[in-house]
C-alpha cells in the first residue's frame, strides 16, 4: 500500500496507521479458549515484529480482529508470516461516521486512481450503527467520484471488475480504510499444541515437514541422527542450518537442538544384520531415540518427512514395519505430498537452497534395499542386536544446542 505516491493536495494527507489483523479457526473455538489463542498470537506478533526491527506503539484486541498501531507498513507482512495470521491490510483510521471514512476514501481516490481507471468501494460493518454498508459504500464512493471530478478527472465506477478498489470496515469505535490484502499464513499460533520432537535430516522434506506441524501450532524439538562416517559433514550442516531457518519463523521461541551419534549403530545393523534391512532398522532406532528426547523433553510426539512412496524405504509394508511394537506416537505431514508439492512449500519457507545444496549420500543405504518388509520379521533382526543398550549410549552421548 503505497501512500507516498500520487500525493495529494494539501489537506488530504492520509498516513498509514494501522495494520489490520484477520484470523481464522481461531475465532471457531470457546470463549475460554480463544481468548487464550489471541493473546499467544498477539505474543507471537510482537515477537516477529521485534525480531525485524519494525516499531509499532502497541498491539490490541477487539472482537474478531488485532490491531498494530504503527506507521511502517512493513509490519503487514511481517504478521503475515506468523502462524495463525490469515490476512493483513495496512490501513488509515477513520471516525466511525460516514463523512468521516469518505474523506479518507477521497484522499485515496485521489492518490490511487489514474485517469481511465474504474474503481469500486468495498463496504462492510460490524457493531452498531445508523447506517447500512450499501450506504457506507453510496456515501464513500460519491466522496471518491467528486474528488476526481474536481481533478479534472473522469471517473467510471464497476462493481465486477474495477482496476482499482477502496475498501472500508467499519466497526464500533473505528473505520478502517485501506487498498490491499497481504495473505498470511495461517493455521494456529505457535505454541498452542505443545511440543513434539522432528527427526530432521536436513533435505527437503523433514524441514518442511517441521514447518507444516509448526503451523498447526505444535513447537518443534529438532533431532539429528548424525551418521557419520556414513554421511558427510555437509549433511550435518546443511540440517542445521535448515533449523536455523526454521527459527525466523518461530521469533520469541527457542528451539532446542540435538545432535546424537548414529554411525555406530549403521555399523552393527550392516555387520549384524541382513544388509537389505540396514534402512528399516535404522528408522526404528531414530524412532526410539527420537522417543528418549520426547520423554526427557515433554514432548507429545514425533514427526518426519516421510511421503508414501517417495523412496524405496517409504513403501506402506516398510512404514508398518518401522512402527511395528514401538509405542511412540508418530506424524507424517507429508504422507500425502506430492515431491513438487513439498518444494512449492520448501521455496516458500526458505528452506529449498539449504537443502538442495551438496551433501552426498549416506553410505549405509544398501544397493537393493528391502520395500516390502514383513513386520514380524523385523523383531528377528532386532534380536541379533542389544537395542536398548544402543539406544541409551547414543542418547547419553548427545549435543543439546541452542542455535
Amino acid at each position: 500500500m503505497d501512500f507516498g505516491s500520487n500525493p495529494a493536495p494539501a489537506g488530504l494527507e492520509v498516513p498509514l496507521d494501522v495494520i489490520i489483523v484477520r484470523y481464522g479457526e481461531l475465532a471457531l473455538k470457546s470463549q475460554g479458549v480463544r481468548n487464550w489463542y489471541e493473546r499467544v498470537l498477539v505474543t507471537n506478533i510482537a515477537a516477529m515484529l521485534d525480531s525485524r526491527g519494525i516499531e509499532y506503539s502497541r498491539i490490541r484486541r477487539e472482537w474478531g480482529r488485532i490491531f498494530i498501531e504503527t506507521t511502517d507498513a512493513r509490519a503487514a507482512g511481517a504478521a503475515a508470516d506468523v502462524f495463525g495470521v490469515v490476512s493483513t491490510s495496512p490501513a488509515v483510521t477513520a471516525e466511525p461516521v460516514l463523512e468521516s471514512a469518505a474523506g479518507v476514501c477521497a484522499a485515496l481516490g485521489l492518490r490511487l486512481i489514474r485517469e481511465g481507471d474504474s474503481f469500486a468501494i468495498r463496504a462492510r460493518r460490524s457493531g452498531n450503527h445508523p447506517f447500512s454498508s450499501a450506504e457506507i459504500g453510496k456515501t464513500c464512493g460519491d466522496a471518491v467520484w467528486n474528488a476526481l471530478e474536481k481533478e479534472g478527472k473522469k471517473p467510471r465506477v464497476d462493481l465486477s471488475s474495477p482496476d482499482k478498489e477502496i475498501f472500508v470496515e467499519m466497526r464500533q469505535k473505528l473505520a478502517y480504510v485501506y487498498l490491499e490484502t497481504v495473505p498470511g499464513v495461517g493455521g494456529l499460533p505457535l505454541g498452542t499444541q505443545g511440543s513434539m520432537v522432528v527427526l530432521m535430516s536436513g533435505g527437503l522434506d523433514s524441514p518442511v515437514a517441521a514447518w507444516l506441524m509448526m503451523k498447526r501450532g505444535v513447537m518443534i524439538i529438532p533431532v539429528y541422527c548424525d551418521g557419520s562416517p556414513y554421511a558427510e559433514d555437509a549433511a550435518r550442516e546443511r540440517a542445521f542450518d535448515c533449523v536455523r531457518q526454521l527459527q525466523t519463523w518461530a521469533p520469541g521461541h527457542q528451539f532446542t537442538t540435538y545432535d546424537l551419534p548414529h554411525g555406530s549403530n549403521l555399523r552393527a545393523f550392516i555387520d549384524t544384520c541382513d544388509r537389505k534391512n540396514t534402512c528399516l532398522l535404522c528408522k526404528r532406532m531414530m524412532y526410539r531415540e527420537a522417543y528418549e528426547v520426547m520423554k526427557k523433553e515433554g514432548a507429545s510426539g514425533v514427526i518426519t518427512g516421510s511421503s508414501l512412496g517417495q523412496v524405496a524405504s517409504q513403501t506402506a509394508a516398510n512404514m508398518y514395519a518401522e512402527i511395528y511394537q514401538l509405542a511412540v506416537p508418530v506424524y507424517h505431514p507429508l504422507i500425502a505430498f506430492d515431491k513438487s508439492e513439498i518444494v512449492d512449500i520448501a521455496r516458500r519457507i526458505g528452506t529449498y537452497d539449504i537443502s538442495t545444496r551438496p551433501a552426498g549420500s549416506c553410505a549405509a543405504v544398501p544397493e537393493h534395499p528391502e520395500v516390502k518388509a514383513k513386520y514380524d520379521l523385523i523383531l528377528l533382526e532386532e534380536k541379533k542386536l542389544d537395542i536398548e543398550t544402543m539406544v541409551q549410549k547414543a542418547f547419553s552421548a548427545a549435543k543439546i544446542y541452542h542455535l
